[in-house]
């Protein structure tokens, strides 16, 4: 069960998380999980750069692992990297201890302290220990191209729907979700390049400690 939009009511109770950014301006933040890939991310690269537009790649560290120039490209064109765990654990299903090694072992190769947790699943007790680390991004929009019982225009509709100004919106460059995302990704940011939105990267130097 999921919403293509996150609801308001949810936010004030896990307020320790970024859903959206100040809507101060009309900016969108695109972010891609799950990469990355050489059959999907370098194609999401080339995209993006059509439109100018900047996003933040939230890799799975044994993809960087494995395909270490995709994250020097991504940084050299501007755009910026998350951590989403070495090898994507279910954080309703891991333990506290295993989850931060898992997410610290991430750390160790991406260099970022932007976190999203997969799925968006994620225990109180695992927040408390992410946080003293991390800015825990999850999102106000998803555009659910990962689900395989849609079509590319649903997802469209998810995205163009839903996002305002300031909204963090999820796709995935994964090769799950490749068939829709190479159908929504240039509509969507077609539709936002007409509409005058700026499509900038989440700042990676976005983390405070906690006060407590």
């Amino acid at each position: 069960m999921y919403l293509a939009r996150t609801p308001a009511l949810v936010k004030p109770l896990m307020k320790e998380l970024l859903w959206n950014m100040p809507a101060s301006d009309a900016t969108v933040y695109l972010t891609f999980d799950d990469g990355p890939v050489p059959e999907v991310t370098p194609w999401v690269l080339d995209t993006l750069g059509e439109y100018g537009a900047k996003a933040t790649f939230f890799c799975i560290g044994k993809n960087v692992e494995q395909y270490p120039g995709s994250l020097d490209r991504i940084r050299r064109e501007g755009h910026s990297v998350g951590n989403h765990t070495y090898d994507h654990p279910n954080g309703w299903n891991t333990g506290r201890f295993s989850y931060l090694r898992n997410a610290l072992h991430c750390q160790r190769l991406t260099g970022s302290r932007l976190f999203r947790p997969p799925y968006g699943r994620i225990t109180r007790q695992q927040v408390r220990a992410l946080r003293k680390r991390f800015t825990i991004v999850m999102w106000d929009v998803l555009s659910a191209d990962f689900d395989t019982r849609l079509d590319g225009a649903t997802c469209v509709r998810n995205v163009v729907e839903h996002s305002v100004p300031g909204s963090i919106v999820v796709f995935h460059d994964s090769l799950k979700a490749a068939e829709r995302l190479r159908h929504t990704l240039p509509l969507v940011l077609e539709h936002f390049a007409q509409k005058g939105y700026r499509m900038a990267a989440l700042p990676e130097d976005l983390f405070t400690p906690p006060s407590r």
